[in-house]
Parts: C-alpha cells; sequence; structure tokens
C-alpha cells in the first residue's frame, strides 16, 4: 500500500488482498483494491462549507446540484404524491450547504428549470433557498415524461459550474414513455464523466432497470420510495451525502505488463457495478476506470487479469493499481492519490496455490447474489417457476452464508425459506409489487467481508 498526501489534500489510502500463489501454468490473478478517503468530505462529521479551500490541487471548491423533479401526470395519482415530491425537494434544498449552486428543473416530456430559471444556478443562502420553496409550491402534476430531455438540461446547468463536484438528484414516478430507449441511452453517454446523478423511484409504476441504468451510468446510487411519504426523508441523506463530497473525477488507473490481459474490473462494494467497459486509455498499457466523486469513504474493487504462463519459482508484477486525478491544467501531469500493487508467484505448493483469498471469495459470491436475483425475478415473471425457485434459492444461500441480512430480508418477502444454508426455497404465492421491485432496485448493495 503507497499513500500519497499534501497538507490540503484528503489522503486516500489503497490496499490489495490477494492470494498471489499460483500453479504451474496458472494463469488467472484476483485481487480485491480497498480504497479509503479521509478528509475528502467532513471534519469530524460536520460539512465542510463552500467557502473551504480547494481540498485538491487543480479542482474548485464546492458543489453544484441540480435536482430533477418528476411533474408528469402520473404524479397527480394521487395527489398526495405530488405534495411529497414538493416536500422532499424542499427538504433537500434545506439541506444544502450556503455557497452550493443549485437549480430546479420540473421534468415531463419537456424538461424546465423552474428556479432561479434562464439557464442559470442560484448560490444557496437563506433567500434562495426560500424563493427556490416559493418556485416548488407552483409545481402542478401535467404532461408525459422525457427523462433523457431532464438529464440534458442537468447537464447545461452545472456545465457553466466552475465547482469541483457537479451533481444531480432524479426523482420520477413512471416509465420513460415519451421518448425512445435509444435517446435516454445517449443522453446517459453525453451525461457521463460530466455530473454524478441519485436516482430514485417513487411509487410502483415506474421501470427498475430505467432507473438503475441512470444511477450505474451516472455512477450514483439507485432506489425505490415505495410510500412518498418517505420521500423528504430520502432526500435529505441523499443531499447530506452529496454535500460530503469534496473530491471529484477520481479515476482507478491499472497499468499493466506485456503480456498481461485484463480480465474485468468491478466495484464490489458498497454496491456491484461492473467498470470493464468504461475504460479510458491513459498511456502505454494503463486504462483509468471511473470511480466518481469522493467523501469519507471506503470502497472495494475487483481486479481480474490473466498473466502469461511461468514456471515454479517465477514471479511477476500482475498490476499497478493507481488512484489518479485528472491534469489541473493542459501540460501538467495528472496526481497520483495512492498506489497498489497485485502480484503473481508460481509455486509447486499446492496449499498455497489452492487457496483463495477470503476476500475474493467473499465478494465473487456478493455479485453471484446480485446476479442470481436479477434471474430469479426475470423468471418468475416470465412464468418459469422452476429457474425462479432455484435462482432464488441460491440467492437465498449466498444471501445467508455472507452475513447479507438486508439482502435475506428482502428475499423473504417473495419466497419462503425453507433452508437457508441448502438454499432450499417455495416461491410465494401473492408478492406485493413494491417487495419485489425492492428486491430487483437493491439487489447489487453488497456488504463487505465478516471480520
Amino acid at each position: 500500500m503507497a499513500n500519497f498526501s499534501k497538507s490540503n489534500v484528503p489522503q486516500f489510502s489503497v490496499e490489495v488482498y490477494q492470494n498471489e500463489y499460483l500453479p504451474e501454468g496458472g494463469r488467472e490473478v484476483n485481487a480485491i483494491v480497498t480504497v479509503t478517503s479521509t478528509g475528502g468530505g467532513t471534519t469530524g462529521g460536520v460539512p465542510l462549507t463552500a467557502a473551504s479551500p480547494a481540498r485538491v490541487a487543480g479542482q474548485a471548491p464546492g458543489a453544484a446540484v441540480v435536482l430533477m423533479v418528476d411533474c408528469s401526470g402520473s404524479m397527480d395519482y394521487p395527489p398526495t404524491k405530488m405534495r411529497n415530491a414538493r416536500d422532499a425537494t424542499a427538504a433537500a434544498i434545506d439541506t444544502l450547504r450556503d455557497g452550493t449552486l443549485f437549480a430546479v428543473v420540473a421534468g415531463t416530456h419537456v424538461a424546465k428549470d423552474v428556479y432561479p430559471g434562464n439557464g442559470r444556478l442560484a448560490t444557496a443562502d437563506v433567500h434562495t433557498k426560500a424563493q427556490a420553496k416559493d418556485a416548488l409550491r407552483r409545481l402542478n402534476a401535467g404532461g408525459g415524461t422525457a427523462i433523457g430531455t431532464w438529464l440534458r438540461l442537468a447537464d447545461r446547468l452545472l456545465g457553466a459550474a466552475d465547482t469541483g463536484i457537479r451533481h444531480g438528484i432524479l426523482l420520477t414516478d413512471g416509465r420513460n414513455e415519451h421518448e425512445s430507449p435509444e435517446d435516454l441511452r445517449a443522453a446517459l453517454d453525453a451525461c457521463a464523466g460530466r455530473f454524478t446523478c441519485d436516482a430514485r423511484g417513487v411509487g410502483t409504476d415506474w421501470e427498475v432497470k430505467e432507473v438503475t441504468a441512470i444511477a450505474s451510468a451516472l455512477l450514483g446510487s439507485a432506489d425505490i420510495v415505495a410510500d412518498p411519504a418517505g420521500l423528504a426523508a430520502d432526500f435529505t441523506r441523499m443531499m447530506e451525502n452529496a454535500m460530503g463530497k469534496e473530491v471529484a473525477d477520481v479515476a482507478l488507473r491499472l497499468w499493466t505488463p506485456v503480456g498481461v490481459e485484463i480480465v474485468f474490473v468491478k466495484q464490489v462494494a458498497p454496491t456491484v457495478a461492473d467498470l470493464t467497459g468504461r475504460r479510458t486509455e491513459a498511456g502505454p498499457r494503463a486504462g483509468d476506470y471511473p470511480t466518481g466523486s469522493w467523501g469519507d469513504e471506503s470502497r472495494d474493487y475487483h481486479v481480474c487479469v490473466r498473466v502469461p504462463e511461468a514456471g515454479i519459482g517465477q514471479e511477476m508484477l500482475a498490476a499497478r493499481v493507481s488512484l489518479i486525478l485528472p491534469a489541473a491544467a493542459a501540460g501538467e501531469p495528472p496526481q497520483t492519490l495512492s498506489q497498489g500493487l497485485v502480484r503473481a508467484v508460481w509455486t509447486d505448493d499446492m496449499a498455497a496455490s489452492t487457496s483463495i483469498n477470503p476476500q475474493v471469495a467473499h465478494y465473487t459470491g456478493q455479485a453471484e447474489l446480485a446476479h442470481v436475483i436479477q434471474q430469479g425475478l426475470e423468471a418468475r415473471k416470465s412464468g418459469d417457476l422452476d429457474g425462479a425457485t432455484a435462482k432464488l434459492g441460491r440467492a437465498v444461500q449466498l444471501a445467508s452464508a455472507s452475513g447479507n441480512a438486508d439482502t435475506a430480508k428482502l428475499l423473504s418477502k417473495v419466497v419462503d425459506v425453507v433452508d437457508a444454508a441448502t438454499g432450499t426455497v417455495r416461491l410465494k404465492a401473492r408478492v406485493a409489487e413494491a417487495d419485489e421491485m425492492t428486491l430487483e432496485t437493491r439487489s447489487t448493495k453488497t456488504v463487505r467481508v465478516k471480520k
């Protein structure tokens, strides 16, 4: 593990967990990379003020946030839904720290910046927060849903902000019926890397895959708020988390020697997210994988590489993992925050070469857990009850073995558990739609290795 810090820079550390020993002819090397940031977003638990100096050289201080509120016609059914959405957005505005740039967008089949308007961002203080909440009270439901237009407007607003952190919060209650899937995908591709975004579905009439795709593309969180009455608390937590971020655009850089192939790079905690296809080249044999914005937090990544065959007693550097900030200006080098090494050593010691590192084993199981939940729910929807029972049974087994109590609790609302250890379950005859959607939305949430 290496650690690099300056007096005004949050400290990042990289720890690598792996079994570096391979049998003769062995080629696949797996490692869990734990990245921890301290001092990046809070001081004693108190959010940094916008007047704080930039925490990282070259990054502007402060944050910009755009709140995108679904105002389509379905938000009037029941009428309390729109009121809860207004109240939740007001609670999020109250949570903005003074000095944060912000705007509110009303989303229907078109997008309108309802505060402050005219394509601008406001600076949060007691007066602008009150004005924004007045604008919220005038929001009414009516029209369709075209989420890509909301995201593109947010991108235009945030793009004008000279801040280190650019973040969106998006609320929808329905399916994206007034633009094509290709239009939404194009909007996500255009916004990826420009700002991060948390997405929430309220009620049960929205499409899980749409909301999770938004969060995945924009490196944010996705969740369901089945009861609109819970929106204010959820929005407050989201905004508190956003206000805790102080370092943006951190990349996980993977350098590999000649002959080494990258099999995959995944975030595995706090959620599973495959980053393999999001690589951007960063020089000879090096590539960057986006991780988004950081506060005081820790995340785990699973790196799998394939090395050339080698004989007993040989060893090599299989990969070098670095945390990188982009160059502050043209001609300047990027900033290396921390580094860790992944090694490969060939041995004839069977016990050493066949041992599986506990962290690697745990997160391999957590990734499988997310996958079989999604497969099981798809099978259930398509009427393949035997397939659904098998997959969801395996999910129960994995959740039990890994201590993922939250996922186990969600599974118990979809299946009756006969024996968790063997994964023996029966599908419930009746399942509340909210319970099924909650399980699907939260299927990628993981737990860390039990100590």
